[in-house]
């Protein structure tokens, strides 16, 4: 895929630092502007989804969730400004950050519902493995960088499963099932538009699938339970959806009653019983596609996944025009992984998913994912700006 693009190894003449006029003027402000309305849109949709959450303070999460915003904005600011060559040299000291976080989740992390996925620091908690997504996608980008023309060879391929192993072998552990499985995803994105051999590809795939065999039936028939409890629970009632529903498919079961009941143009903050009512589960998180789609109807949930579709457009044409292979891969990865969350927390509030507990980007009330994947998504407009220059003095 990258055959179009400089080398992997090839710097961009453009790291050098930009100007504050030819950064302004190479932006996508349409990216902007897309990433800008979903976080207005999700500020909107968690005004009315948690308005009754909190007795006596209807704005509770929404003031949390408007400085997170604040500091993710930031953030994005920031990563827009860095030139893409700080990630490819330091791509070591990246790596190590995220793995070190991710290691001092089990020791110091602070449990909640069975998973210890948090860290403290002052009043505010992270999740270690929110950010280390962001992380670890840059490594592997300046790992295949450094590869050069061995990039097609099988030994690459072993040194990026190697690397991504680690942290999500670290993050499974939580146990954090879902966020495990957006690792996966964006190292078949990275070795996707690294342009890795399609054997290579097809192997891994099969890999893939065998695993998933072993660790959801044969190991479990043999007396080997990898997975918790809960989590076996999660996907048998993904694939029997009438099985338990007062227990393991009762989140699933409330979502689709949610979302039938909000018609084309919804119920309103007042008027969506199955929301204010606390009668759908993690409304404001996990399943806060169902929450949007019975207060706001079919037309409000369209609005959210069309801006999503907006953003990713965007994304891919940022992807399409990268500079070089690097900027390639980090975009790609990015964009990747705005996709697969997006589709697996909308898929799992229609019940064509699993619960896997991953959040609906920019939208769901936390502050570990608005403010990673605005960082992230900094990183892609200043990978893009970099990319427009070079273009723009090679014309």
């Amino acid at each position: 895929m990258l055959e179009t693009a400089r080398p992997l190894g090839t710097p961009l003449a453009t790291t050098r630092e930009l100007s504050l006029a030819v950064m302004l003027r190479q932006l996508d402000w349409l990216l902007v502007i897309g990433i800008a309305a979903l976080v207005g849109y999700g500020l909107w949709a968690v005004a009315g989804v948690t308005a009754h959450v909190v007795p006596g303070q209807p704005h509770y999460y929404l003031a949390k969730q408007e400085l997170y915003a604040g500091v993710g904005a930031a953030l994005f600011l920031v990563a827009a400004a860095l030139s893409p060559d700080l990630y490819r040299r330091y791509w070591r000291v990246l790596y190590l950050v995220a793995i070190l976080t991710l290691l001092l989740v089990p020791l110091l992390g602070v449990a909640k519902r069975g998973s210890r996925r948090w860290l403290q620091v002052g009043s505010f908690q992270f999740q270690p493995s929110e950010f280390a997504k962001l992380l670890v996608l840059l490594a592997l980008a300046g790992f295949l960088a450094e590869r050069g023309r061995a990039l097609r060879d099988l030994s690459t391929v072993i040194g990026v499963l190697i690397l991504v192993a680690i942290p999500t072998g670290l993050v499974f552990m939580q146990p954090d099932f879902g966020t495990a499985l957006v690792y996966a995803a964006v190292t078949a994105a990275v070795l996707l538009v690294a342009g890795m051999r399609w054997l290579h590809l097809g192997t891994l795939a099969a890999v893939a699938v065998v695993g998933a065999v072993l660790l959801v039936w044969a190991l479990p028939a043999l007396g080997v339970q990898v997975l918790r409890p809960y989590q076996v629970q999660r996907l048998t009632g993904f694939i029997h959806p009438s099985f338990d529903p007062n227990g393991a498919t009762y989140n699933v079961a409330q979502s689709k009653v949610a979302l039938g009941a909000g018609g084309l143009h919804g119920r309103g903050t007042i008027g969506s019983t199955q929301t204010a009512l606390g009668f759908l589960p993690e409304s404001n998180t996990d399943f806060i596609p169902a929450a949007i789609g019975e207060q706001h109807g079919f037309v409000g949930l369209s609005i959210l996944l069309a801006l999503y579709l907006f953003v990713v457009w965007r994304g891919l044409r940022a992807l399409g025009n990268a500079g070089d292979g690097y900027g390639a891969v980090v975009i790609g990865g990015i964009v990747a992984t705005l996709v697969f969350q997006v589709f697996v927390n909308v898929g799992m509030s229609m019940g064509i998913a699993p619960i896997t507990g991953i959040p609906l980007p920019l939208v769901s009330v936390g502050g570990s994912s608005l403010i990673a994947n605005l960082a992230a998504l900094g990183v892609l407009a200043g990978v893009q700006m970099r990319g427009a220059s070079a273009r723009g003095r090679l014309r």
